[in-house]
Formats: structure tokens, C-alpha cells, sequence
């Protein structure tokens, strides 16, 4: 059997879905291999660069034709041509990892549907995700098999498309290993970079989904009430952005490394992920994988991911969130407590992604 995903989240700077993608591909051949399922796994990008994607585990290729994902898109959107196999050669499963699932000849389709945001909060995506709302309701039509990172966005999709509970199949992200050994950054580092020793962390961007703005002025609001309340880091891509340093206790990281970011994780008082939608929230799982609190945004799929192991606030309420703050603040931060998040946190493995995702495969195509 010959298996194809799309790589394109790999190429360039990696998002969310770039780490999934890239941890999903990784974690395939031992799956496979488990499963005792003779199987070739290859990968194809749609992208004008045709820029190789690095870092494949062993045995796994890539493969495909220099093709503009935009023109391509837009043939998908006309109609059924052109056939992945005219791109990319025989396959027998081609899995679209990023909401789109080209129209094939014999192949049998997944397409991983992160969340609903297209369709839920229209006016924060671009021009180019909003095309899913024609490429999705296309796939699905051909039949096509729907992975999601959570129950909840699994009831979301089925309810929104009308789809039987057998066309949506659940398979939770995973946490790296590192992550439940990663240990603060030096305070050093920190200096260097003009961090202070004590914080709060935001990992994410400017997307208004994940309500920065509210957090920095619950953060700015808690500060009125309590001076001694830590400082407010950004990391990400919000931490690149140089009009939010302005603000009075607010802090930019600058890029960081993976190995750089799971320290200042680690060395966070706490983590806060405000957002108002997500379709995992895999900075809160990271961050109770490194032992730290986690202040998470009141809504569905947070819970699914963080459990009882978050203080939860409502996001759209920034008294609420600076409340929230204060809470997470006070939470004990002893032994048992970092080992019960930690304990939650090894729950979710990029392998039992992989076996899931697996199972779908051999579904489909049998």
C-alpha cells in the first residue's frame, strides 16, 4: 500500500499544523510497523518553490511536481481535474493534513479538518483559507474520510456538514518527550534577552482567535490591583511583534528555538491560553507536560485537552481573565501538583496519533 500525505505545513516557517504534520510523518513508519502493515510512506507539497522538505525519518520520501498551491486550489474548486495522481504518481491513500483533500482517480481520501474556523470566525482568516469552505464541502462529497484533533471538533464537523458519526474519526495530537524534561531557562539568558526572572507566558500570534489584546489588558488591569504581579512574555510569533512592547510590564522573547521556547515554558509561573476558538490548544498539553499552570479559556475543547489541570476564565470577559490571572498565581506549584499535570499531560503521545491515523487508513482503503 502506498500512503501519501501532504507536506506542505513543512515548508517554511512551522505552525501548529506544521508540528503536527511533521510529528504525525515521523511517528507513521513505527506505527505501521506495529500494526505489521507493509506500507510506503511518501510526502508531496503544493507550492511553486517545490522547496524540499528536511528532516524526513528514514524511509519516508518525497515526491511530486513544482505546482503553485493557489493555481491548483482554484482547479480544485472548478471541478475534479487534475486528479492527485497527475501531480504525484499512483497512491492508494492520499491524506490532506490541512483541510484540503485533492479529487483523485482511485485513491481513497483523508483530509484532516483542524477546526471549524473558516466557517465559525470568517472574518479572522485569509482569503486562502477561506476557500476551505468550497474545497471541504467538495471532499466530503467524493466520500472523503474526516480526522480531527478532538471530540469536539469532531461534533462540530459532523453537525455542521450533516455527516454520519463513521466519516469522522478522532486522533488527539501528542506532546514531544522533551517537553517532560525541559528545565528553565537560565536566568542569564533571560537578562540577555530582557526577560525578567518571574512571568506569565503567551505562546501564539496576532490571530485575533487567540485574544491577545484582552489578556494584555486583563494583565494591565490585575497590575492596578496587585503591583507585584509577574510581568506578561509573548513568544511566538506575537513575540516578534514590536508595537506590543510598549506596553508597562509587557516583554517580546524574539524567535525562539524549540529548545529556547520549551525554557521559557518551563520557567513560566504560568502558562495563558485565552483563545476564543482552538482546534487543540497544544501550547496548554506542552505546558502541563513541562509541569507549569495553565490558564485556559472557559470553552469545550480546552477541557478535553487540559482537564481538571487548568484554571479556567471567560475569555471574553477581561475581568474574568484577570481574575483567571490571579487565580493561576495562587495555584500550589509543589511536587505532586507538577506531577499530576505531567501525569495528564503523557496521556497524549504523537505515537497514538500515528496508530489512530493508521487505523483510518486501513479503513479506507480496505
Amino acid at each position: 500500500m502506498r500512503i501519501t500525505l501532504d507536506a506542505t505545513p513543512l515548508v517554511g516557517v512551522r505552525t501548529g499544523i506544521g508540528r503536527y504534520v511533521e510529528h504525525l510523518v515521523a511517528a507513521l513508519p513505527g506505527a505501521l510497523e506495529r500494526r505489521d502493515v507493509d506500507a510506503e510512506v511518501v510526502v508531496s507539497t503544493w507550492t511553486a518553490r517545490g522547496g524540499a522538505v528536511e528532516g524526513l525519518p528514514p524511509g519516508v520520501v518525497q515526491t511530486g511536481r513544482r505546482v503553485p498551491a493557489r493555481l491548483v486550489r482554484s482547479l480544485w474548486r472548478r471541478g475534479g481535474w487534475p486528479p492527485v495522481e497527475l501531480l504525484i504518481g499512483r497512491t492508494d491513500v492520499f491524506h490532506g493534513t490541512n483541510f484540503v483533500s485533492p479529487p483523485t482517480r482511485r485513491a481513497r481520501e483523508v483530509v484532516t479538518v483542524h477546526d471549524l474556523t473558516y466557517e465559525r470566525h470568517a472574518a479572522t482568516v485569509d482569503a486562502a483559507s477561506l476557500l476551505y469552505r468550497e474545497l471541504v464541502p467538495r471532499a466530503l462529497a467524493r466520500g472523503a474520510q474526516v480526522v480531527t484533533p478532538t471530540e469536539v471538533v469532531a461534533a462540530d464537523v459532523r453537525e455542521h456538514y450533516g455527516l454520519p458519526p463513521h466519516q469522522v474519526t478522532v486522533t488527539p495530537l501528542g506532546v514531544e518527550e522533551a517537553w517532560f524534561n525541559a528545565t528553565p531557562a537560565p536566568a542569564a539568558w533571560l537578562a540577555q534577552r530582557g526577560l525578567p526572572g518571574e512571568y506569565v507566558l503567551f505562546v501564539g500570534s496576532l490571530d485575533p482567535r487567540k485574544n491577545l489584546r484582552r489578556l494584555l489588558d486583563a494583565h494591565a488591569l490585575l497590575r492596578t490591583r496587585d503591583p507585584d504581579v509577574p510581568d506578561l512574555v509573548l513568544a511566538g510569533p506575537a513575540g516578534r511583534e514590536r508595537d506590543l512592547a510598549d506596553r508597562p510590564g509587557v516583554h517580546l522573547t524574539g524567535w525562539l528555538s524549540d529548545t529556547e521556547l520549551r525554557g521559557v515554558v518551563a520557567g513560566a509561573r504560568a502558562l495563558a491560553l485565552p483563545s476564543l476558538d482552538e482546534g487543540f490548544g497544544l501550547p496548554a498539553l506542552e505546558s502541563l507536560a513541562a509541569g507549569r499552570h495553565v490558564l485556559a479559556a472557559d470553552i469545550a475543547v480546552l477541557h478535553e485537552v487540559a482537564g481538571t489541570l487548568a484554571v479556567y476564565a471567560e475569555p471574553l470577559d477581561v475581568d474574568g481573565l484577570a481574575d483567571g490571572l490571579a487565580e493561576v498565581l495562587a495555584v500550589p506549584d509543589g511536587a505532586p501538583a507538577r506531577a499530576a499535570r505531567q501525569a495528564w499531560a503523557r496521556g497524549f503521545t504523537w505515537a497514538r496519533t500515528a496508530e489512530r491515523t493508521v487505523d483510518v487508513y486501513l479503513d479506507v482503503a480496505s
